[in-house]
């Protein structure tokens, strides 16, 4: 399964969107798609494998949300809050009154905030590798965000930032998003419970956050479903930071969520 890269980045289009330059890029047709992107990554290196297929049999809508990718960015921290707002704001803007949405990682905790703030623009929702509550990783994952170490971030990440953005831009992303972990609170269970779109929640079985957390999230969600892939956080989509192109579990993921979708 191949990806016209280079195609995709030149169908790009941007949107003024509550006071950034927001970056989007269209592919398919048929019913909406959202992807929403993990915490410093791109459309490109968490979707471009399965970004495609899906736009086989629907029309992929793939965001990339402020300071991050070809996005602008504002005088302001980045929030969940701000990128579920951001999201729902670009889909006003392209006429699009529902749709569903696939959120990786911190896109998964972005598609939380839109299940509590935009509810009338969900139809489902796919949640992969995200977690609702701290106890969900452990201790270590969030010391590292007291003193966030740039070298620790992936290579890849940095990589394809910088075909995109400046040095400045990169490390502007990568304080943010580890501003934003650790000030992280997450969300009641009352919370993910008031949440009525029917959610499909995956994770890989050695991800960040525990498949018991998988599993307990997916029981607070009032029409919750659950996936265990064998695999790391977001391999399974085929994501940049762990590629084996051999694998055929992205086109499991798809044809998974498709079904899930078709429901």
């Amino acid at each position: 399964m191949t990806s016209n890269l280079s195609e995709a980045q030149t169908m790009g289009k941007y949107a003024n969107v509550n006071g950034i330059k927001m970056y989007y890029e269209v592919h398919g047709t048929g019913s909406p798609l959202v992807l929403i992107h993990g915490g410093g990554s791109t459309i490109k290196t968490n979707f471009s494998r399965i970004m495609p297929e899906f736009a086989k049999t629907h029309k992929v809508i793939a965001v990339e949300l402020q300071a991050h990718g070809h996005s602008g960015d504002r005088d302001a921290p980045e929030s969940f809050i701000q990128d579920a707002d951001d999201v729902a704001e670009l889909l006003k803007q392209l006429n699009i009154p529902k749709a569903d949405f696939l959120g990786f990682s911190n896109g998964g905790q972005t598609c939380i905030e839109l299940g509590l703030r935009h509810a009338d623009k969900l139809r489902k929702l796919i949640i992969a590798s995200a977690f609702y509550s701290r106890d969900a990783a452990p201790e270590t994952f969030w010391n590292g965000f007291e003193t966030p170490d740039f070298t620790h971030m992936p290579q890849i990440y940095k990589d394809e930032y910088l075909k995109i953005g400046t040095k400045e831009g990169l490390m502007n992303m990568f304080n943010k998003d580890a501003q934003r972990m650790y000030t992280f609170k997450g969300w009641t269970d009352e919370q993910i419970r008031s949440i009525q779109a029917p959610a499909l929640v995956v994770i890989g079985d050695q991800d960040l956050a525990t498949p018991e957390h998988a599993a307990k999230m997916a029981r607070l969600f009032q029409h919750g479903r659950l996936a265990i892939l064998p695999g790391t956080h977001g391999s399974y989509i085929g994501e940049a930071y762990n590629p084996k192109p051999e694998s055929k579990i992205p086109d499991l993921f798809v044809t998974m969520v498709n079904e899930f979708l078709a429901e």
